[in-house]
């Protein structure tokens, strides 16, 4: 273990309890879910951490959709995700992940809840506003831009353009991140249809999906999805990223066959958010890497 530091450790304690506090005034359960899994969802980008016949989670999303389609209403957990090969200032293979689902509500609500409960806890902190890394930050200053209209304002081109001609990641990476969240918290809203694989679509716009980012100080800090609940089109979507998978060289995956029964059963209206913990904490802490705030 290399040295710790303990203050850090002190303020994260603070702040994850102001989190457990804030979910429980807004009437979620906190569940538990494995990290030991037999499969994953298959994500094109992520690679998980074998063992044993099975896989570490790389979030707990389809058990905790699985207890939303069996009822639970609003459900929310912290615990360990593990994604293979992630090392750097903002990455570990080992990481703490905040989810949590609200059926009933839409993904732009979820939003609303997101930013009001890392205020309430950065604030109970004791460090509001922030100042992180010689950058001053309001948790209370929220903004929301849509992805289309962060490429053609930082980038110059149509997100649905970059999308097509392959170029989506890489300006996303130079040219779009790094200016999100300068002041607080920005949510980079209404990703293209094909850059959300467990997001419904827009019924106003089909083209892009409900899908939000959120950031601060150019850090990107979780994501969001009005879930999609039609099961055909779920299967699909996995199939494809499969496809997509063998084609890069990565791990097959068996079917996530518990999650798409539960799917089959019926999933009622929900969206639902992962959040960095460790991110968030680095925000608190003014730490400029991610293991500054964990053992």
């Amino acid at each position: 273990m290399t040295s710790v530091n303990l203050q850090n450790l002190a303020r994260r304690s603070v702040f994850l309890r102001a989190v457990r506090d804030f979910f429980y005034r807004h009437g979620f359960i906190e569940v538990e879910t494995p990290v030991k899994i037999p499969a994953p969802a298959p994500e094109e980008y992520i690679e998980s951490v074998r063992a044993e016949g099975d896989f570490l989670r790389t979030s707990p999303e389809l058990a905790m959709k699985e207890l939303v389609c069996a009822g639970a209403g609003k459900i929310f957990q912290i615990g360990s995700a593990f994604r293979a090969g992630e090392h750097g200032r903002r990455h570990r293979e080992e990481f703490t992940i905040l989810e949590y689902y609200a059926v009933g509500w839409n993904y732009r609500e979820l939003a609303v809840f997101t930013a009001k409960m890392i205020a309430s806890a950065l604030a109970a902190a004791g460090r509001v506003p922030l100042i992180y890394r010689g950058e001053v930050l309001d948790p209370d200053w929220v903004e929301y831009i849509t992805v289309d209209e962060a490429y053609r304002r930082y980038a110059g081109v149509s997100a649905f353009d970059a999308d097509a001609d392959g170029t989506f990641d890489e300006l996303m990476v130079t040219r779009i991140e790094p200016r999100l969240g300068r002041h607080g918290l920005e949510f980079l809203i209404d990703y293209p249809a094909s850059r959300a694989s467990l997001a419904r679509l827009s019924a106003a716009d089909p083209r892009v999906a409900e899908r939000w980012e959120l950031y601060a100080a150019g850090m990107e800090l979780g994501n969001a999805f009005g879930e999609l609940t039609d099961p055909a089109e779920q299967r699909r979507r996995f199939e494809a990223a499969l496809k997509l998978r063998a084609e890069q060289g990565m791990h097959p995956y068996p079917e996530p066959t518990s999650f798409l029964e539960a799917l089959e059963r019926g999933m009622p209206a929900v969206s639902g958010c992962a959040l960095g913990v460790d991110r968030l904490v680095m925000l608190l802490c003014d730490a400029a890497d991610i293991g500054e705030v964990r053992v």
